[in-house]
């Protein structure tokens, strides 16, 4: 989805205003503004969903029985829901941020680094359940309609990327779906998840008292923390004691009792739980970047691929620190195995596009920066698709990949204008 595509959406939306007007929120039955239709949110959730996972760390592929778990307690909960009839989807992501998110449509996600810090599938419940409720009530929908998304820009993108390299140049669907994913929800929002949410765990047969825990678990993790990995979660979903004091009245409201499944929970957790020093060592590795100890880093990077040879991310950071150092060639080996073992992640094909431009590999480089671009569009690629075009005197290609990349604010949009004016000239 180009700009072109953006404006596209609130045109529809603008005039949907003349013919819809007000709708019933299907959730709490309230009246509310309604300027985009069910179909169009559907669409937007569908067409956003895996560009939207991948800036943020992609699907967490080593153990797909993990994501069928998170599944299996999604449906659970998307069955007794206000809109049992979206098409729900439920995805474990590859990050170590405590986070969980909703698209429109009933599009899901809940990272890695969030399933390490609950103890009991009730817990898990409790996540899910506020998030389909986020999905059901239209939440990131109605932030849509005011404008609170779309004028945003890509603040917190960076951070949730992983790869804060190529944050500034993601373009399209990838960005839109991640102002969704980010969107700070307002308070009277997350009292309603936190309330239907719990509504959705007691019909399901589980423990409402989990979401209490839960809240009062982000309340601890947030006090005086500072660290860039829990900003994104608690930018989203900001904890108060508030909401911890209201889950806790409503529970005993209810008064009922639930399941648990802690055994079962810790069973499901067991190989992610012993690669968890794997991770670990990446994360170190990544503050060492920040601190720029490069060769600190490549050292904690080797630690996690001893512990994990298998996890894509970690020969791919690997490949960024060896081109750093200068040594394109053994980059271009890593880049190689991440792709191998993850082959439909974007930024893995990025970089190895990049890198090969870099050592004049133009046919690899074209494959490469194409596929990543198919699934999110960067305007690196397609500048660097310009370039190629250049240099195999596809004048009209060149253009046109250029013109695209213009599109983007930064430096990367001044070197395609430049560029173009140099092609207009000659």
């Amino acid at each position: 989805m180009t700009n072109r595509n953006i404006r596209h959406w609130l045109a529809i939306a603008l005039t949907a205003t003349l013919s819809t007007g007000c709708a019933v929120n299907p959730v709490t039955g309230e009246s509310e503004l309604s300027l985009i239709p069910q179909s169009q949110e559907l669409a937007m959730g569908a067409e956003q969903y895996i560009p939207t996972q991948q800036t943020q760390g992609g699907q967490f592929y080593l153990d797909p029985e993990l994501t069928f778990y998170v599944r299996e307690v999604g449906n659970k909960l998307a069955a007794v829901s206000d809109r049992p009839d979206l098409p729900y989807e439920f995805v474990v992501l590859n990050s170590s941020v405590p986070n969980a998110w909703a698209l429109p449509g009933g599009k899901i996600a809940i990272n890695r680094g969030l399933l390490t810090q609950l103890d009991d599938e009730a817990q898990l419940a409790s996540v899910i359940g506020h998030e389909i409720v986020h999905a059901a009530a239209r939440h990131s929908v109605q932030r849509m309609q005011t404008g609170m998304i779309l004028n945003a820009g890509m603040a917190g993108l960076g951070m949730a990327m992983g790869d804060s390299g190529l944050a500034n140049v993601v373009m399209g669907s990838a960005n839109i779906g991640s102002q969704l994913a980010l969107a700070q929800y307002g308070q009277g929002d997350e009292l309603e998840s936190d309330y239907y949410g719990i509504h959705y765990m007691v019909k399901a047969g589980y423990d409402p008292m989990a979401a209490v825990e839960l809240q009062q678990l982000f309340v601890d993790m947030s006090q005086g923390q500072s660290a860039d990995y829990l900003s994104s979660l608690f930018a989203t979903h900001p904890p108060s004691q508030k909401r911890v004091d209201r889950n806790l009245a409503l529970t005993r409201e209810l008064a009922v009792g639930g399941y648990r499944g802690r055994d079962e929970y810790q069973r499901r957790m067991a190989f992610l739980k012993t690669r968890q020093p794997a991770y670990d060592a990446y994360d170190e590795a990544v503050s060492l970047i920040r601190q720029e100890d490069f060769e600190g880093a490549l050292n904690k990077v080797a630690s996690a691929i001893r512990i994990e040879p298998d996890e894509a991310m970690f020969h791919a950071l690997r490949g960024q620190l060896l081109e750093h150092r200068g040594d394109v060639t053994a980059a271009a080996g890593a880049y190689d195995k991440a792709v191998s073992l993850y082959p439909e992640m974007f930024s893995y094909r990025l970089r190895r596009g990049l890198n090969a431009f870099a050592r004049n590999r133009y046919q690899q480089a074209r494959e490469d920066i194409t596929e990543a671009n198919r699934v999110v569009p960067t305007a690196i690629g397609f500048l660097r698709l310009g370039d190629i075009a250049v240099a195999e005197n596809r004048r009209d290609e060149a253009v046109r990949y250029y013109q695209t990349a213009a599109e983007a604010g930064g430096e990367v949009g001044e070197e395609a204008r430049r560029k173009l004016a140099k092609l207009a000239q000659g």
